[in-house]
């Protein structure tokens, strides 16, 4: 009895410090889209390279995410999550420095691998910790971190923007490389997962199926949509005459509504299968999305940024959730790389077109009615998916 109840205490610490990883994981994410229309301005940058900003970054998360996912399974999730730690926070250290456009460029590319391949090494860490309906929600609730990390980089860029510039926002992310130090001391790695050295075509054949292709279009649709909307907030705030401050001051209070989102997901994962879970929330989304077009007052674009807040960051937790469960553990890391990394491809091309677009004066409305099909494709192709399998686990029901 002690040993079971250890055992969960274990695994719920372990749980909240991959979180907090997760947390500044999306700090950065958040402070890049509050510094593009800064470093945008400063250098003189058509929208259209703003949004190769973001798009270069999640080149890297790409790559990231199929080297690192594929890495943690060969040498473990623990080494693995810190070195894409370490990677991102020294990373932006230098980012901090870069003089001209081209080097900023180059640097993001490298904090973007950092950046993508921690995200699904923590998600497959903790789908080892737990088993069935727990593991949805604790992956779930560690997704919610993410909110709480875009949150600070809210309130950071909303206080602090002008006075310390967007380099001095990118400084702040250094603390997490203070923070891999402490995690080398604090976690364990998982004592009954074998690390293997598979061959990355070996894994692939192993576990490339219908449901890995149906699972790649839903990755791809929400992160199309996700990257597309979020990371172009901020500078739509700023096109419906709001200025600076009042733009970060919104866009803080949209971050807001992911949290429940996120919660009432991780409940909603304990009572339905996380498919419908996911559905419901892309669903949502795209109504968020159709609303956030056509309003035109800051209080009813507020209202419908809430929204498509609340529902498009559920959807994210929630396929995360799925993602794990569909694969054996000697090959998850790898898996959940790949389906990362496939979703990213949506995430290069969404802000990317996203600035295409505006400066070739394709009005807000229509962008975001492109938003919306690409949210009702992803739910269709997750309801398609079959039933996972039972997965092997831990023991931390």
């Amino acid at each position: 009895m002690d040993q079971g109840i250890n055992v969960k205490k274990t695994a719920f610490a372990t749980f909240l410090i991959i979180g907090t990883a997760w947390m500044f994981d999306a700090l950065d994410v958040g402070l890049l889209s509050f510094i593009m229309p800064i470093v945008g301005k400063a250098w003189g940058l058509t929208n259209s390279q703003t949004g190769l900003i973001s798009s270069v970054s999640t080149i890297g998360m790409i790559c990231g995410g199929f080297y690192f996912g594929h890495l943690a399974d060969r040498i473990g999730r623990k080494n693995t999550l810190i070195i894409t730690l370490l990677m991102f926070s020294l990373g932006n250290v230098v980012l901090a420095a870069a003089v001209g456009f081209k080097s900023f460029l180059v640097i993001r590319f490298f904090v973007g691998m950092g950046l993508g391949g921690e995200l699904p090494v923590a998600a497959t860490y903790i789908s080892d910790l737990y088993q069935g309906n727990k593991r949805s929600q604790m992956l779930i609730m560690a997704d919610s971190f993410w909110a709480i990390g875009w949150l600070i980089a809210s309130f950071l860029s909303f206080l602090f923007s002008t006075q310390i510039g967007w380099r001095g926002l990118l400084l702040v992310t250094a603390l997490t490389g203070f923070f891999a130090i402490m995690m080398r001391r604090n976690i364990q790695e998982i004592s009954h997962v074998q690390t293997k050295r598979v061959v990355l075509g070996q894994a692939l054949k192993k576990s490339f199926h219908g449901k890995t292709i149906l699972l790649w279009i839903a990755w791809l649709m929400v992160m199309f949509s996700y990257y597309g909307m979020f990371m172009w907030l901020p500078s739509i705030m700023l096109a419906r005459g709001n200025s600076v401050i009042e733009s970060f001051g919104y866009t803080t209070i949209i971050v807001v509504a992911q949290l429940p989102g996120y919660y009432l997901a991780a409940w909603l994962a304990g009572k339905i299968k996380t498919k419908y879970v996911f559905a419901i929330y892309m669903l949502g989304t795209a109504l968020g999305a159709i609303m956030f077009g056509n309003v035109s007052s800051s209080t009813l674009t507020v209202i419908a940024g809430c929204l498509l807040s609340f529902f498009n960051l559920g959807a994210y937790g929630a396929i995360i959730a799925l993602t794990p469960t569909l694969y054996e553990t000697d090959v998850r890391g790898t898996m959940t790389g790949m389906a990362q990394g496939m979703g990213r491809i949506g995430a290069v091309v969404g802000p990317l077109l996203v600035g295409i677009w505006i400066d070739q004066h394709v009005s807000i409305n229509m962008i975001f009615l492109i938003f919306m099909i690409s949210l009702i494709i992803g739910s269709v192709a997750v309801l398609a998916l079959p039933e996972p399998g039972k997965n092997e686990g831990a023991h931390a029901e």
